[in-house]
């Protein structure tokens, strides 16, 4: 009889990946609507600039095309995540510290932001998971 684990899958993926790459689509889609939502309107509750409107769509926009490449198993998926989750550490950081940064960006979301990318930049970097886009 063997004890060796048999992880959850679907599809080949492994669920850490099916996790992420739902999350992804969730906070990239979430993002294209709402900034789109205050370029329409042009004035929101968190009193956003046009700046942070447009950085949100593209921020949106990158997330749901890297999240579609780490599910592929594309290592553009894993650099552009990385490199996202990498350039959203350190707008926020500055934006926590009152720093130059995006104009815009509401301090309030900036240490789940920072929390969530570390998060992601760790497992994306766990040995055998980078081994799958690194093959």
């Amino acid at each position: 009889m063997s004890n060796k684990h048999n992880p959850i899958t679907y599809k080949g993926r492994s669920l850490g990946i099916i996790v992420l790459t739902a999350a992804q689509l969730l906070i990239g889609a979430i993002h294209v609507f709402f900034g789109l939502l205050l370029l329409a309107f042009e004035a929101s509750i968190l009193q956003a600039t046009v700046t942070y409107d447009i950085y949100t769509v593209v921020f949106g926009l990158l997330v749901l095309v890297f999240a579609v490449f780490v599910w592929q198993g594309k290592k553009a998926g894993w650099i552009g995540t990385v490199a996202v989750s990498l350039f959203v550490i350190a707008a926020d950081t500055l934006t926590v510290l009152d720093l130059p940064s995006i104009p815009g960006i509401p301090k309030f979301a900036a240490p789940t932001e920072i929390g969530y990318s570390i998060l992601v930049i760790i497992y994306l970097s766990l040995p055998h998971v980078r081994r799958k886009f690194f093959a």
